[in-house]
């Protein structure tokens, strides 16, 4: 039986996505959603990516543009770049890609270039890597960006009363267009927690493997899932960097 799988952001931890692939017994048959930020962090972007490109042509899979992304692609296509991403994990990045060649650079940037703002599937259940700020839902959002940087959607959920009804005229507009919306982007390790977190209807897979914790992958219809070993543990050379 075919499953839907739902990764977090990897942040360039290759280890971490091979442990969490094998770990779940991924097949050809699943569905995989990427979420996005499949690079900086960790030194091994271009292998995370080399890696999806791989399952691009043996899986069935969904690839969501993050900011990271984002970011390393415009770096990559006009040489510019800010001090924040620079800052941010950026630079180990730009250092992998300053070593690569330029065939190798446009097979990637193709991949980046590819990358979808959201996915709305079959059981209307969206899967987005940060948010959307439309109160009418996604195929309304007025600036495309917000689907990879808005914190909005998810600072609502965290603050929602969990007592509220759906019909309450206060309950987010937002929230009642998709029957379930699975993120990234803001790490539950901010509350304190490295496991998926549900709020309202709203699902938050990124663990933090970009810093202390682990990647996590989900199964979207039993919410079982895997994770692997925390990111810093399989990149101890790196420690201090992140």
């Amino acid at each position: 039986m075919s499953k839907t799988l739902v990764i977090g952001d990897i942040h360039g931890a290759y280890k971490a996505l091979l442990q969490i692939l094998e770990r779940a017994n991924i097949t050809p048959n699943d569905r995989l959603i990427f979420l996005g930020d499949f690079v900086d962090g960790w030194g091994q972007s271009p292998e995370v990516i080399d890696h999806l490109i791989r399952l691009k042509s043996t899986h069935n899979c969904v690839f969501i543009r993050g900011n990271h992304d984002d970011l390393l692609l415009g770096w990559l296509k006009t040489g510019q770049y800010s001090e924040e991403w620079f800052n941010h994990g950026g630079r180990s990045t730009m250092d992998r890609y300053n070593a690569m060649d330029d065939d190798k650079k446009q097979i990637h940037i193709l991949f980046l270039e590819s990358l979808a703002d959201y996915y709305l599937d079959d059981d209307n259940r969206l899967f987005v890597h940060a948010g959307f700020t439309n109160l009418n839902g996604v195929r309304h959002e007025y600036f495309s960006r917000m689907f990879y940087w808005d914190r909005t959607l998810w600072e609502t959920a965290l603050s929602l009363n969990p007592e509220l009804s759906v019909e309450d005229p206060l309950y987010p507009k937002r929230f009642t267009h998709y029957k379930e919306v699975f993120i990234g982007h803001t790490p539950v390790t901010r509350i304190g927690l490295t496991v998926p977190v549900q709020k309202a209807n709203i699902w938050n897979v990124d663990t933090g493997a970009a810093f202390k914790g682990p990647l996590t992958i989900m199964d979207a219809d039993t919410k079982e899932y895997w994770q692997s070993e925390p990111a810093h543990e399989l990149y101890p050379e790196e420690i201090g960097r992140n």
